[in-house]
């Protein structure tokens, strides 16, 4: 893709091009427990808007190959596992996995065992990541650490770690489903650990949840573009779990005006 901020400005002072790029980049959600094929066709119509592409739509394992069906072969459906709590059934997760890629889908978003991580169980973390990464071999993985709720940033590099040894193609922060999604604070740790693995110049980082206008999204551009390079600023290693995003990308692009801000601490 062609880079949408070719000079030095910085991302928050270049709303277009931060935009342009978070359009790019943007996994469009919906992950409602009573989500129905409407609404997903409703969400693919969606991912095809008039100023360009989404990169992938991000759904259930139940939905994922009607969204398969309702979109072209460039954008990517994603779909979760061991979605939201994390749990340590390593047979619930790969089933779920199974699922997603019987569907025809491209990318597995798996939560982590978070809580098992907090209680130092890192053997039972590791072997379930290794099961996802064996039963979606040839797909994208990407592990959601729910960092929001390990806070510590120890704990979140420790996550980050266990997550890029069993194979991870992407570290997300979050699920969008606890109180705190993602922060600038847990995805500068999160890129650090990235940029410290042999596989840097290969693996992405996914901010999701709360990231609700384009100078929330340049937060999190200008972070990664910092710590993992610009050849990072890719749908290939960049996304944005943030589908209310899509309506101040929407209004930068037309030129309308935007609405403000976000008040710091929402991310």
């Amino acid at each position: 893709m062609t880079h949408p901020n070719p000079s030095s400005t910085p991302w928050s002072e270049d709303l277009r091009a931060s935009a342009q790029l978070a359009l790019a980049c943007l996994d469009l959600t919906s992950l409602n427990d009573a989500d129905t094929e409407v609404d997903i066709a409703r969400l693919c119509a969606k991912a095809q808007g008039p100023f360009g592409p989404v990169a992938a739509v991000c759904v259930w394992p139940r939905l994922a190959a009607f969204a398969r069906a309702q979109l072209p072969a460039h954008i990517a459906v994603a779909a979760v596992a061991n979605f939201p709590d994390g749990s340590t059934d390593v047979a619930r997760a790969v089933r779920d996995t199974s699922e997603i890629v019987q569907a025809g889908a491209q990318e597995v978003d798996v939560v982590l065992p978070y809580q098992a991580l907090m209680a130092g169980e890192d053997r039972v973390v590791a072997q379930l990541l290794e099961a996802v990464r064996k039963a979606a071999a040839g797909l994208r993985l990407k592990v959601i650490l729910e960092s929001g709720v390990l806070q510590d940033p120890t704990l979140i590099a420790h996550a980050s770690r266990l997550s890029l040894d069993a194979g991870a193609d992407f570290l997300k922060t979050s699920t969008g489903k606890t109180a705190v999604s993602a922060t600038p604070q847990a995805a500068r740790t999160m890129l650090a650990a990235i940029a410290a693995d042999p596989r840097a110049n290969m693996v992405g980082f996914k901010p999701s949840g709360g990231i609700r206008t384009v100078q929330d999204a340049a937060i999190f551009i200008a972070a990664t573009e910092e710590l993992l390079g610009r050849a990072a600023l890719s749908p290939s290693r960049f996304r944005l779990g943030a589908s209310s995003v899509l309506t101040d990308i929407e209004a930068v692009l037309g030129g309308k005006v935007a609405p403000p801000p976000a008040k710091p601490g929402t991310y």
